[in-house]
C-alpha cells in the first residue's frame, strides 16, 4: 500500500513547520523554530514538518522522510527512551547530501499503531525487526543503509545479520547489542548492573504500575542519567514525549523488558529468528560503530569486545562529550558516520 501524509496534529502541531528540500537547504535551514533553543548549541529544537503512515506488516507505521525520492536510502531507528525527533538533525544533514532518509517511530511509539486489536503487543527483538523489513516492503526498498543506537542499533544489528541483502551497511551505536537470552541470565559486574537498573523495576507489578503513571518524568529522569553532559531543554524534551502517549507504549516497552529477563515469553512465530539470533550472527555488511565517552550507561571502549563479530569493513570511533542518545547529542558525527559507512559498500 502506498504510504501517505498526515499531519499528527496532537503530538507536533506546537512545533513551527520544518522543510527538508533535497539538495537544496542546508542543515541549519532545515531547523524549526520553536521559540525556545537548546541552551548547548543555542539553536532551535529540530522537529519534523509532518509525519507520513503506510500500512506495513502488523502495524500502520508512522514516519518522517527527508531528501530526494532517488536518494540513496537511509533508514534510521530510534531507541528508548526516545522518538524519531533524535533524527531531525541527523535528517536535515543527510537529506542536504542527497540522501532518502527514512525515520520511523517504532511500534508503539508515537502514530504507529496496530492493525488489528487482538495482536499481542510484544516489544522482542525479533518482532521490532520483522516490523523495520515490512516496512522496507511497503516503500519498495530493496536496500537501506541503516543506522541505529539502543533498540535501534540491536534492531540495524539483526538486519544486517540475517538479511544482509537489505541492508548496504550499517551505523551501530554501542557496537554488537544482538540479544541472547541464556546469556542474560548470567550477573553483570555491579557497576554495569547498576546501569540497568530500571529493567528490575519493570519486572515487578510495582514498576509496571509505576511506568503507567510516571513515563512522562521517568523518561525524563532516563535522559538526564544516560546523557549527562547533555543540556537539553523542556522543549526539546516535550517534543519526543508526546510521542509517548501512545496506547501501546507501556505495553510495548514493559515486555521488552521482561522478555530479555526471560520473565515474560515472545511469540512462537518468531522462533525461528530467535534461534538464529541466539547463535549470535556476524554482520558481514560494512559497518561503522560508535560509543560517546558520555554514555551513562554503556561505557566508551575501543570496539575490541566486539570486533569479531564484524567479519566485513569494520571502524570504530568515540563521540567526545555524547552519551547515551549519540544522534541527537552529536547529529553531525552520526551522520558522518552514514556517510563513511556508504562509502564503505
Amino acid at each position: 500500500m502506498e504510504p501517505t501524509k498526515k499531519f499528527n496534529r496532537r503530538h507536533f502541531l506546537s512545533a513551527a513547520a520544518l522543510t527538508f528540500a533535497a539538495t537544496k537547504l542546508s542543515p541549519l535551514q532545515a531547523l524549526a523554530t520553536t521559540g525556545q533553543k537548546d541552551r548547548k548549541t543555542n539553536q532551535p529544537p529540530a522537529s519534523f514538518q509532518d509525519v507520513k503512515q503506510v500500512r506495513a506488516g502488523l502495524l500502520d507505521v508512522g514516519y518522517a522522510e527527508a531528501g530526494p525520492a532517488n536518494g540513496q536510502p537511509v533508514i534510521l531507528l530510534h531507541g528508548w527512551p526516545y522518538d524519531i525527533h533524535s533524527y531531525a538533525k541527523v535528517s536535515a544533514i543527510l537529506a542536504a547530501e542527497g540522501y532518502r532518509v527514512i525515520v520511523p517511530h517504532l511500534r508503539g511509539h508515537g502514530t504507529t499503531q496496530f492493525l488489528s486489536a487482538g495482536t499481542f503487543r510484544n516489544g522482542q527483538q525479533a518482532a521490532v525487526a520483522n516490523d523495520i523489513i515490512s516496512l522496507m516492503d511497503a516503500l519498495h526498498i530493496q536496500k537501506a543503509v541503516i543506522g541505529g543506537f539502543d533498540w535501534g542499533a540491536r534492531t540495524a544489528n539483526i538486519i544486517a545479520a540475517l538479511w544482509p541483502e537489505r541492508c548496504k551497511a550499517m551505523v551501530s551505536v554501542n557496537g554488537y547489542l544482538i540479544n541472547n537470552l541464556a546469556k542474560n541470565k548470567q550477573p553483570l559486574p555491579p557497576k554495569a548492573e547498576w546501569g540497568w537498573w530500571y529493567q528490575y523495576y519493570f519486572a515487578t507489578d510495582r514498576g509496571k504500575l509505576g511506568y503507567t503513571a510516571n513515563w512522562y518524568d521517568f523518561n525524563q529522569l532516563i535522559w538526564k542519567n544516560v546523557s549527562p553532559k547533555w543540556d537539553f531543554d523542556d522543549a526539546t524534551y516535550k517534543l519526543s514525549a508526546a510521542s509517548f502517549n501512545n496506547p501501546d507504549y507501556v505495553a510495548i516497552v514493559i515486555h521488552n523488558y521482561r522478555w530479555r529477563l526471560g520473565i515474560e515469553p515472545g511469540e512462537e512465530q518468531y522462533d525461528a529468528i530467535e534461534k538464529q539470533l541466539a547463535a549470535a550472527p556476524v554482520i558481514t555488511v560494512p559497518s561503522v560503530t560508535l560509543d560517546g565517552d558520555a554514555d551513562g550507561v554503556v561505557p566508551a571502549g575501543d570496539g575490541s569486545a566486539y570486533a569479531r563479530m564484524f567479519t566485513g569493513k569494520h571502524v570504530h570511533r568515540i563521540i567526545k562529550g555524547a552519551g547515551h542518545n549519540l544522534p541527537q547529542e552529536a547529529p553531525e558525527a552520526f551522520a558522518k558516520a552514514i556517510m563513511e559507512a556508504n562509502s564503505y559498500a
